[in-house]
């Protein structure tokens, strides 16, 4: 971004939150731009809209997670839950003076823009959330419930063989067989370059297996249905008509259940829309942000 600004807030707990904005902190600004990046992934899958919309002037705040990169908490794994992220995100945006927010989800990001929501409703002007769920994670990821499946087992790996699982997660995605299978499996590999790929899975391997566990458990029972309905932000949600690692009918499911959203799906998108086709994105979230 332009005009960058970093810094870290220290929560009301202690911890160090890493945190990114192209305006000056402590100045009162509305309608910031907060994006929310997905189960152990990172800002780089918003790159195409962080670069876009500063450049259109937009306000625009960057966080890492608790637990994740330049932030401090990944040695208490058990405060690093949704509520808790949500929580965080709210204390910056307090301590810079922020008015109000315009929250952007992907993937996991959706559950905490919801969850931020469903706490300081008020605060929020509008909500564009791609590719997220809010169902049980393990009864839809893939389209089948593999990954509870294979929880057990991963468990045993790492308490019997931690060194070995920690190197294979750091490492073994840049195996050309595990590298091919998550190219084609979340993202529109027409469109995706293998260079993304190189990022993310540097990004993955530096969160390592214990985090992923911790947050896809909370995926599992982030009770959002309990909630959602109560929600009354003008909302976009966004979803690939190909994406296979969250089924489509999840994005239509949540537009039934928010009488204020609207609904926009990406021809051969994939997972990852916004990478996928990032001008078509960010001209679709453009238009929405105008009119709300």
């Amino acid at each position: 971004m332009t005009r960058m600004h970093n810094n870290f807030l220290k929560t009301s707990d202690g911890e160090q939150i890493f945190y990114s904005c192209n305006f000056i902190p402590g100045t009162k600004v509305k309608n910031v731009l907060v994006f929310n990046y997905g189960l152990v992934c990172s800002n780089h899958h918003w790159k195409d809209q962080i670069k876009y919309f500063d450049e259109c002037g937009y306000h625009i705040l960057l966080h890492d997670y608790r637990g994740h990169y330049q932030s401090s908490g990944k040695h208490d794994l058990q405060k690093i839950t949704i509520h808790q992220i949500a929580q965080d995100l709210n204390e910056l945006i307090d301590s810079l003076s922020i008015e109000s927010v315009t929250l952007l989800g992907h993937s996991m990001g959706v559950n905490i823009c919801l969850e931020y929501a469903r706490l300081y409703q008020r605060k929020v002007k509008s909500m564009i959330l791609i590719s997220g769920t809010i169902v049980p994670v393990h009864d839809v990821m893939m389209n089948t419930n593999l990954t509870g499946l294979l929880k057990a087992p991963l468990i045993k790996a790492l308490e019997n063989f931690p060194n070995e699982l920690k190197a294979f997660w750091r490492f073994g995605g840049w195996t050309p067989i595990v590298k091919k299978l998550i190219h084609t499996g979340g993202f529109n590999v027409e469109q995706v370059s293998s260079e993304f790929i190189d990022i993310y899975l540097n990004k993955l391997g530096q969160l390592g297996p214990e985090l992923f566990l911790q947050l896809i458990d909370q995926m599992q029972s982030h009770d959002t249905l309990s909630f959602v309905h109560n929600i009354n932000v003008p909302t976009l949600i966004v979803g690939g008509n190909k994406d296979k690692v969250i089924p489509n009918y999840l994005q239509k499911l949540l537009h039934s259940k928010m009488t204020n959203s609207e609904l926009y799906i990406i021809h051969t998108g994939s997972h990852v829309p916004q990478i996928d086709f990032p001008a078509r994105m960010n001209e679709r979230i453009e238009a929405y942000l105008e009119l709300n």
